[in-house]
Parts: structure tokens; C-alpha cells; sequence
């Protein structure tokens, strides 16, 4: 019995670790430059529509709608979606962290739409702060908001 209780009072010490440490990082540099995103981390828990690598790149958005629609689509989206913030929105670009349910680790999803006169091209970068692998989640999120978005502007 002694030995079951050693095991349990590791798991409980090692989830509350787990639980501070995905509570406790900052946020990372992050935005636009040179006209591009920020290239993802050597890890696979990033995707990125600029990324030359094809394990991480994802295929960007493309929405016939002004900047101002397609920014208004985007907020919209995100805010129906469960544990996302919106921390910055601004001119052709969107930050918004998205926090896991039960550790609250955070992700980093980021949207660059420069401005075109028909169409606009999003492009997207998400990725984990913590860890190496996010088990697909950043890319199948992203998958989420692109049919969200197609929906919107039927």
C-alpha cells in the first residue's frame, strides 16, 4: 500500500508542475515582419502559411471580402470559439491565445492578411508555447476557423 501512495503523490505533484508551468509562460515575441510571420520553432507544435518546411506549413485563407470583413470575420469566429482571447487587433492582423481546458496551456494563433482589392489571403502561424509536440491540435484548429470562415462568407 505504501508503494500506491509514493505513485499517487508523484502523479499529484507532477500534474500541479505541469499545471503551473502551462499556467505561468509569457507570451513570445511575435507579429509580422519583413511581411511575414514569425518562422515556427524547430518542433512539431507550430504550423505557419509561410513555412518552407511541409510538416508545418499550412495552406493560407483565401476570402473575397475586403480587409475589414475579413478582420470582422475573423473576431467573429474566434470569440464563438471556447477558451480564445483576442489580444490584438489591429491594421491586417489578428493575435489571440487559445488555453487548454484542463492544464490551461496556452496557444498562439495569429492571423496577416495584407490588403488585395478583390480577395484576401490570410495567412496563419499557431503554435504551442510549451512542449514539443501538441499532437496535431494547432493544425486541426486551424482547419476549424478555415471552415468557419468559408461558412461566413456564403
Amino acid at each position: 500500500m505504501h508503494k500506491v501512495a509514493k505513485i499517487f503523490a508523484s502523479s499529484i505533484i507532477l500534474s500541479s508542475l505541469i499545471a503551473l508551468t502551462g499556467c505561468s509562460s509569457s507570451a513570445p515575441t511575435l507579429g509580422v515582419e519583413n511581411g511575414q510571420l514569425m518562422p515556427c520553432p524547430s518542433k512539431p507544435n507550430c504550423v505557419n502559411s509561410f513555412s518552407k518546411d511541409e510538416a508545418q506549413y499550412i495552406k493560407p485563407i483565401i476570402i473575397e471580402a475586403t480587409n475589414d470583413g475579413v478582420e470582422s470575420a475573423i473576431l467573429s469566429v474566434i470569440n464563438t470559439m471556447e477558451n480564445s482571447k483576442v489580444t490584438v487587433a489591429e491594421n491586417s492582423y489578428i493575435r489571440a491565445e487559445f488555453s487548454s481546458d484542463f492544464f490551461g496551456f496556452v496557444d498562439d494563433v495569429e492571423f496577416y492578411f495584407p490588403a488585395n482589392t478583390s480577395e484576401t489571403t490570410i495567412y496563419i502561424r499557431s503554435a504551442a508555447r510549451l512542449g514539443y509536440s501538441d499532437f496535431n491540435v494547432n493544425r486541426e484548429r486551424v482547419e476549424r476557423i478555415r471552415l468557419r470562415l468559408e461558412t461566413l462568407k456564403k
